[in-house]
C-alpha cells in the first residue's frame, strides 16, 4: 500500500517542499552489491514512491554504480573504504527531513519502511530501528546472531537498555538526529556509534520488528564475525572511555588501589612483628600503585566534567536542528 506522506506543522521549516510535505531520502551504502542493489532500489521505490533514493558506492569493483543508476537511484561515491566513512558522507551530503538508511544487500524488508516512518512521526522519536526477525540460519548466521546478542547486551548494560538489535543496518531517522550525529567511526562500528549516541543524548527512539531474509545468490557478506566483532568490542571500550570516563578511570583506580593493598598486607604484617620494612622494592611498588590509583581517579573526575560540558554542547546542537512533523 503506498505510503501517505506526512505534512509539516510548520510550513516555513527549511527542507520541506513547497506543498509542505517532508522530503524522504533513502540512503544506501554499497560495496560490491551489483547482484542485489537493483532489487533494493525497486522495492523502496514501490514502498516510498515520493522518496529520493541515493546509492553510495564505496570502492566497488563490480557494476554496483551502473546497476543503481539504471534503476533510477542518485549515485554518489565515497573513496574511503568502510561503512562508517560512507555513512558520514551520506549524512553530510544528503538534505532531507526523514532518512531511511538500509544496506544494499536485499536482506531487509522495504515494505516495512512506511510503517517505520509512521512510528517516527506518531511517537515523535528520532530513530526507529528495524529488529531483525528471521530464524533462518542462512539469513542470520549463528555467529552473527550470538555476536549481536553479546554486544547489544554489553551496550545495554553500560549505556542503558533501550536497544535490542544494536547492529541492525535498517533505520529511519529524523533530520535533527542525522545532522547532529558526529559519525567518527570508519567501519561496521557505525551502528554501535549510532546507538550509543542516541542513548547518551537520551533521544527518543523506538524499534519495530521486521522480516529479515537471506542474501540473493551471488551476494557475499562483507562482515567478518571475528575481525569485525573485535573491532566493535574495541570501539565499545573506546566509547566507555569517551562517554563514561569516571567509570572507566574509576575502575582502573580501584584495580590499582586493590593491587597496592594486596602487596602492602605482607609488609604491614612484617612491620608489626619486627618494626622493619625489609622489602624496600615492594614498598616502593605499593606507593607507586596507590599514587597511580589516585591519579587515575583524578583523571576520571576531570574528564567527567569535560564530558558533561561536551554532552551539553551536543545536546544544544541536536536541538538546533529540531523540525516538527506530523502525519496528515
Amino acid at each position: 500500500m503506498p505510503h501517505s506522506t506526512p505534512t509539516s506543522m510548520s510550513h516555513g521549516t527549511p527542507g520541506l517542499v513547497s506543498n509542505g510535505t517532508p522530503q524522504i531520502a533513502v540512503i544506501i551504502p554499497c560495496h560490491n552489491e551489483a547482484v542485489a542493489i537493483g532489487k533494493v532500489i525497486k522495492d523502496f521505490r514501490a514502498a516510498l514512491p515520493d522518496a529520493t533514493i541515493f546509492a553510495y558506492d564505496n570502492c566497488s569493483i563490480d557494476d554496483t554504480s551502473r546497476v543503481a543508476r539504471e534503476h533510477g537511484a542518485v549515485v554518489r561515491f565515497e573513496g574511503q573504504k568502510g561503512k562508517g566513512n560512507v555513512v558520514r558522507r551520506m549524512f553530510a551530503d544528503v538534505e532531507a527531513d526523514i532518512y531511511v538508511m538500509v544496506d544494499g544487500d536485499d536482506t531487509y524488508d522495504a515494505a516495512a519502511a512506511p510503517a517505520m516512518i509512521d512510528v517516527l512521526l506518531s511517537e515523535s522519536v528520532d530513530m526507529v530501528t528495524a529488529i531483525r526477525d528471521d530464524d533462518s540460519e542462512a539469513a542470520y548466521r549463528r555467529g552473527h546472531r550470538f555476536g549481536n546478542w553479546l554486544l547489544t547486551g554489553l551496550v545495554a548494560y553500560i549505556f542503558g537498555n533501550r536497544s535490542t538489535d544494536m547492529l541492525s543496518g535498517y533505520r529511519v531517522m529524523s533530520r535533527r538526529f542525522v545532522k547532529s550525529f558526529p559519525a567518527l567511526s570508519a567501519g561496521f562500528e557505525i551502528e554501535t556509534e549510532l546507538t550509543v549516541h542516541a542513548l547518551q543524548l537520551r533521544c527518543p527512539i523506538a524499534e519495530r520488528r521486521t522480516r529479515y531474509k537471506e542474501r540473493p545468490p551471488g551476494s557475499v557478506s562483507k562482515l567478518s564475525t571475528y575481525r569485525d566483532g573485535y573491532r566493535i568490542l574495541s570501539y565499545i571500550a573506546l566509547l566507555v572511555k569517551e562517554e563514561l570516563p569516571l567509570a572507566f578511570f574509576g575502575l582502573g583506580s580501584a584495580t590499582l588501589f586493590l593491587a597496592g593493598v594486596a602487596f602492602a598486607i605482607p609488609l604491614w604484617i612484617t612491620y608489626l612483628q619486627t618494626h622493619l620494612v625489609p622489602r624496600l622494592p615492594t614498598a616502593v611498588l605499593v606507593v607507586g600503585l596507590v599514587v597511580s590509583s589516585a591519579l587515575s581517579l583524578v583523571c576520571g573526575l576531570v574528564l567527567a566534567t569535560v564530558t558533561r560540558a561536551r554532552n551539553e554542547m551536543k545536546r544544544l546542537h541536536y536541538l538546533s536542528h529540531s523540525i516538527r512533523l506530523s502525519r496528515r
